[in-house]
């Protein structure tokens, strides 16, 4: 849980620890994105099936929305707000995923948790974090077979990672052979000690200091046109609490926190607007984040009533039975909110 700063006082990068077990079973969240991962639309989580048995899904899923119909969008934003979530992981693409896996242990004293093959669909996904899943937030790598590079865009900003000294961090990234993009200061505008590293796919990680936190992945950055409109999509449509914005007029830049707990405690994704900037390149490199909740079913239903777009119906997977939906944000940023029992059981 504590790798990256056991490194730090040990005075070496945490070495890479054995894969464990692959479960019996896979969410494959990123599945089909195997298969069109050069493409520019959201990542697909399934194929079609036009079977009887598909037939009676689709109308036991049509059932189960209308029962969870709500009398009001208040009563739908409320429910969201009480709902039981947390950011579960981020899904993204690479090049070559032993040598990011390399990385990330190495470099970033990361723990590679599990790592599983699909050679039919020709892709292989690692998950990696600084804890167990059940418990941490942490990332799934894609890489899909026969492609080496991917455009990261303009939109995705980067990673956080919070360390107990982020001086001795640096230090020991370099000594493993990692590129420091920027020294150890203060942020712009503030006086967080921060530093930024990149991976070799080019995803920028920020290295922040913040001694004792228990979610050491701690921050997704994502940049948006219109910082507003997004605060209100997050509030309403994800049941997020907005925990602090800040703006910068003399680096002309405005950050959001958004998050479902305190920020010192919690991964967050952090939103920023660049004054003047309405619309970003997203590239074809990031995914999505996926979220827990306990009922896929409400949560499609209140993204419906607060305005938002529901890309994949709610319901269970193709064959794990595991319930899902998918949902973009006013800027085109995917969501997948996955049901907390299932993706429990996915982990057994």
């Amino acid at each position: 849980m504590r790798a990256l700063y056991m490194a730090v006082g040990r005075g070496a990068v945490a070495c890479a620890t054995p894969a464990a077990a692959v479960p019996r079973r896979s969410l494959l969240l990123s599945t089909a994105a195997a298969g069109a991962a050069l493409q520019s639309e959201p990542i697909r989580l399934s194929g079609r099936s036009t079977s009887g048995t598909a037939k009676l899904r689709a109308s036991a899923d049509a059932a189960q929305a209308a029962a969870t119909s709500f009398v009001s969008k208040e009563e739908a934003f409320a429910w969201a707000k009480k709902d039981n979530r947390r950011l579960l992981h981020v899904v993204y693409r690479v090049g070559d995923i032993d040598r990011t896996i390399k990385f990330y242990t190495e470099c970033l004293g990361m723990k590679l948790l599990r790592k599983r093959d699909i050679p039919e669909e020709k892709y292989t996904n690692a998950f990696l974090g600084y804890g167990p899943e059940e418990a941490q937030f942490v990332v799934e790598l894609t890489y899909n077979y026969g492609v080496d590079k991917y455009d990261i865009g303009a939109g995705f900003g980067h990673f956080g990672i919070a360390t107990d000294d982020v001086s001795k961090t640096v230090e020991l990234i370099r000594a493993k052979g990692g590129k420091v993009t920027r020294e150890p200061g203060p942020v712009k505008g503030g006086k967080t000690v921060i530093a930024f590293v990149e991976d070799p796919d080019g995803y920028k990680f920020e290295i922040l200091e913040r001694p004792g936190t228990p979610e050491p992945l701690c921050q997704v950055m994502l940049r948006v046109g219109d910082l507003d409109r997004a605060i209100s999509f997050y509030e309403k449509a994800c049941g997020m609490e907005l925990l602090r914005k800040r703006d910068n007029p003399e680096y002309k830049y405005t950050v959001a926190m958004m998050g479902y707990g305190p920020e010192d405690k919690n991964a967050v994704l952090e939103l920023t607007y660049n004054y003047g900037v309405t619309e970003y390149d997203k590239g074809n490199a990031y995914g999505q984040i996926a979220i827990g909740t306990d009922d896929v079913y409400k949560t499609a239903e209140v993204v419906k009533l607060s305005g938002g777009q529901v890309v994949r119906e709610a319901g269970p997977l193709p064959g794990i039975n595991t319930k899902i939906t998918a949902i973009l944000d006013p800027d085109g940023w995917k969501s997948v909110f996955v049901d907390n029992i299932d993706f429990a059981k996915e982990l057994e």
